[in-house]
């Protein structure tokens, strides 16, 4: 296909999303290599992505453009490629979420450097979202929601709790500190667990680098905050059968996890490539039945929004401290965190993402849950 025709073809499908090439508005994108029509056509989500990181194209507004174009669908025009159909295969046939592949995240992205992660969180360095109903910055939406997690499981003193994939450790000091429980905290990364150790020293918390799926004790209660998308669908089962063996009879289990509309086996290109290696989205759908006849559905909350929120508060904390961060980081870099921050925002905002709190119970409580929000 000459460049000529591709660039046609890419101009009519922008237009769909109501976005112009060079145009002038926010969301419009400016072009800087010609080449960059063809390699979107060819190679979808993942040569949109990498031609932003080589500076083939700029956009004023990230986020906007990324709302345009995904509450358009247009995702799904580009798909009919070659390496989409190639991994999609894979994706049904093979676990790409063994035990033997679970520190692959670990290693490419939450091992990164503390120092990032420190700079572009709130101090408590919750990497999830935030609860902004009552909220006006982030560290206020992380408290919120690390409240949120506590009240609806119905923390009391002296109960034990689980955390599966406890990252840097602040749901565990949190949970240690107001709650007085003691957390086993699970993770994936040895960067995290450090760190986390190091925060929750004086306090009633076990940090363990480990997969979920050697896990063999009960809790009273247990929680999971933004590990599930981690999971993947062949594995749901499993991590629902464990959770249930990890519970007490009468304990809860809160599931905080993205999630969204179609049932997919595979993450977006891009973002498996660079951010989240083998990392998937879970539908309802997928989640109902890998459940099934395991727990019990109390409660379900979807305050998807608020990532949208928290992701723009991340991005500011991390262009705050950009002249710091540059001195270890390259330019190359920045583009690639600034497409995953707003491309990520605008999933949220267009509402092709959402994100769920699902409190799960063994048999049902008797009387019924009283939801909290």
């Amino acid at each position: 296909m000459g460049n000529q025709a591709a660039r046609s073809i890419v101009q009519d499908l922008a237009a769909l999303a109501d976005v112009k090439i060079n145009g002038s508005r926010p969301w419009d994108i400016q072009v800087h290599d010609e080449r960059l029509y063809a390699r979107i056509l060819k190679q979808g989500s993942i040569g949109l992505g990498e031609a932003y990181m080589d500076g083939w194209w700029d956009c004023e507004k990230l986020d906007q453009f990324f709302t345009k174009v995904l509450r358009a669908r247009l995702e799904q025009v580009v798909l009919n490629n070659k390496q989409f159909l190639w991994r999609l295969f894979i994706s049904k046939f093979f676990n790409r979420q063994t035990i033997d592949r679970a520190f692959i995240v670990g290693e490419q992205h939450y091992d990164l450097d503390n120092d990032l992660y420190e700079k572009m969180l709130d101090p408590l360095m919750v990497y999830s979202c935030g609860y902004w109903k009552e909220a006006n910055n982030l560290i206020d939406a992380q408290t919120a929601k690390l409240d949120l997690i506590c009240r609806k499981v119905g923390l009391k003193k002296g109960d034990r709790i689980l955390d599966i994939g406890c990252g840097w450790g602040s749901f565990a000091w949190y949970a240690a500190t107001h709650y007085g429980v003691e957390v086993v905290g699970i993770t994936i990364s040895k960067e995290q667990a450090k760190l986390a150790k190091e925060r929750c020293k004086n306090l009633p918390v076990d940090i363990r680098i480990q997969d979920y799926r050697s896990l063999n004790e009960q809790f009273d209660h247990v929680i999971s905050i933004g590990m599930f998308e981690h999971v993947g669908p062949k594995n749901y089962r499993e991590y629902f059968k464990i959770a249930r063996g990890c519970l007490k009879d009468n304990g809860l289990f809160c599931l905080h996890t993205i999630g969204q509309g179609p049932s997919r086996t595979k993450g977006d290109d891009w973002m498996d490539k660079y951010i989240f290696p083998n990392g998937v989205i879970p539908s309802i759908a997928q989640v109902g039945i890998a459940m099934e006849d395991l727990l019990e559905m109390e409660d379900w909350h979807n305050f998807g929004p608020d990532y949208d929120k928290t992701l723009m508060a991340w991005h500011e904390n991390f262009m705050q401290h950009w002249p710091e961060l540059s001195k270890r980081y390259d330019a190359r870099f920045k583009r690639m965190w600034d497409y995953y921050l707003f491309s990520c925002a605008g999933a949220f905002r267009s509402r092709s993402c959402s994100l769920w709190q699902l409190v799960l119970s063994k048999n049902g409580q008797v009387g019924g849950y009283l939801s909290v929000r």
